[in-house]
């Protein structure tokens, strides 16, 4: 494995960690001291490495190009389904700059971040784990995959969890 190689994997592998890590803190009790902070930092933290690896690939496997990214993306997609179409790469922009936006809005208005619709919440963090299944466990591969799968079942059974104790708190 080359220096760009390497980079550009340890990049989203502490990514992928950074976001388990919020996830997790985000859907613990609200009782939890210091839960919001310590997840905001892992937040920023996921966010950064994410940019890493997207600047890493760029540089190091697309040599700046996003025609040779679109390409490979339609290679991969391509292998995966037959299909030759590399329009996933936008859904990797759109996903870059909605978390970098996110966590601005938590770092520069915290007070209006906290009080966002829940429905907007859901529908972000619905994407994002749309985009960490995707990456990790459909074009995943090796040892990748079997930490996205951890993440994601970890995160899901998290998540049903607190939604259960939260429907069971509005029904007392």
């Amino acid at each position: 494995m080359n220096r760009g190689e390497f980079l550009t994997r340890l990049s989203i592998w502490l990514a992928l960690v950074a976001y388990a890590t919020a996830a997790t803190l985000l859907l613990q009790p609200r009782g939890h001291p210091n839960w919001r902070g310590c997840a905001r930092w892992a937040w920023t933290l996921g966010c950064a490495f994410f940019l890493v690896h997207v600047l890493c690939a760029f540089a190091y496997f697309h040599h700046w190009s996003h025609a040779a990214a679109y390409r490979e993306t339609a290679r991969q997609t391509g292998e995966l389904t037959g299909w030759q179409w590399g329009g996933g790469i936008y859904f990797n922009y759109v996903f870059a700059a909605a978390w970098l936006a996110d966590v601005l809005w938590q770092w520069l208005a915290p007070r209006s971040f906290a009080r966002r619709p829940a429905w907007l919440s859901a529908l972000w963090h619905g994407f994002f784990f749309f985009m960490v299944f995707n990456g990790t466990i459909v074009f995943g591969h090796g040892p990748v995959r079997v930490l996205g799968g951890v993440i994601c079942l970890a995160l899901a059974t998290l998540f049903f969890r607190h939604r259960r104790s939260r429907l069971t708190k509005h029904q007392d």
